[in-house]
């Protein structure tokens, strides 16, 4: 995190309404910027009556379906009347204009957030406990009823995954900054290969170790954040989406490709998957080829909007342009095992 107002304009406008809107606040605020993060900036207000966190849509030009924040809050507040480990919302803030975009707040949730799935300086047993806990937590996420949740209306359910490949393909294509010939073979194939529909559930979009908060000091999830991208569909093609660094090495992009798992105490791909089918009460998951291609396109997808954020000084990270950078090779991974499938 680093002391900066970087992201946000007059403090007055917003200390206004935090104490409008947030129930017993005593300012002023001591603001500063999470670092990483590519969408959504995020921001920590330290006040007299306590700290909260503030996450806000990106100013300027953004692509018409991305940043949805006004979902993100809705999730949330949903999950957390079901007890799954989301941070508390607190209000919701549509006018722009207070700080120049749609923005809300929410508990700030005591914790760790990692950044390497091969968590340097943890013991062996820890690793396991830990990827156990995330497991489970994604497994218990696909179980829960989304009418249940008052969320029978968050997503389309039908057709998920063709209007996934439509979708993600208008991104890329909005965001294209050059021609990459494995991505347009990836989307042929895509559309081209379509898996039967499963149950509707509710899916995270990105659900990986550095969007979850760990407990201070015990290997165990207490919290999920960035639920931008949630919505109703394939829980498959979301876990294949959470497991796709199994798929490729910590130097393009934070991966377990390569290393050890054993000696890390982490489990390998098939360990993992057989420990989500049996939490979700699954036999297997069919067709899984087919949505690790699809993730990896989505990842390669999101990376390109980086990469055009990042030319048009929209990106909210300074590292943009390396992540923008990594829409290629991740577009010929996914290539690639759409290919075997094919060969």
């Amino acid at each position: 995190m680093q002391s900066s107002r970087a992201g946000l304009p007059a403090q007055e406008p917003l200390e206004a309404w935090l104490a409008a809107n947030v129930p017993g606040y005593k300012g002023p605020a001591t603001i500063t910027k999470f670092e990483g993060g590519q969408s959504n900036p995020t921001f920590r207000l330290d006040a007299a009556s306590g700290s909260v966190v503030l996450r806000r849509r990106p100013q300027g030009q953004v692509l018409a379906s991305a940043h949805a924040i006004d979902r993100e809050y809705k999730v949330m507040a949903a999950l957390a009347g079901a007890d799954f480990p989301v941070p508390q919302v607190i209000a919701y803030c549509e006018n722009t204009e207070v700080i120049g975009s749609a923005f809300y707040v929410m508990e700030l949730v005591r914790g760790r957030i990692f950044w390497d799935p091969r968590l340097p300086g943890f013991l062996r047993q820890e690793r396991t406990a830990l990827f156990r806990s995330v497991n489970e937590t994604i497994a218990r996420l696909h179980t829960l009823d989304p009418e249940e949740l008052g969320l029978g209306d968050y997503g389309r359910p039908e057709n998920f995954l063709r209007r996934q490949v439509a979708r993600w393909s208008k991104q890329y294509r909005a965001s294209e900054t050059e021609h990459i010939a494995a991505m347009e073979n990836l989307i042929v194939f895509l559309n081209d290969n379509f898996p039967p529909e499963e149950q509707s559930r509710v899916v995270h979009g990105d659900f990986r170790l550095d969007n979850i908060i760990v407990h201070p000091s015990e290997p165990r999830v207490v919290a999920v954040l960035d639920w931008e991208l949630s919505t109703l569909g394939s829980p498959a093609a979301d876990f294949a989406y959470h497991m796709t660094a199994w798929r490729w090495s910590p130097a393009l992009l934070r991966g377990l490709e390569g290393e050890d798992l054993q000696a890390l105490g982490i489990p390998n791909e098939p360990a993992y998957r057989r420990l989500y089918t049996r939490a979700t009460g699954r036999a297997d998951i069919e067709h899984w080829e087919y949505y690790l291609a699809f993730a990896v396109f989505r990842i390669a997808a999101i990376c390109q909007g980086i990469a055009k954020r990042a030319l048009d000084g929209t990106a909210s990270s300074p590292d943009a342009v390396v992540m923008g950078a990594k829409a290629r090779p991740l577009a010929e991974i996914g290539w690639n095992i759409a290919r075997r499938l094919t060969a």
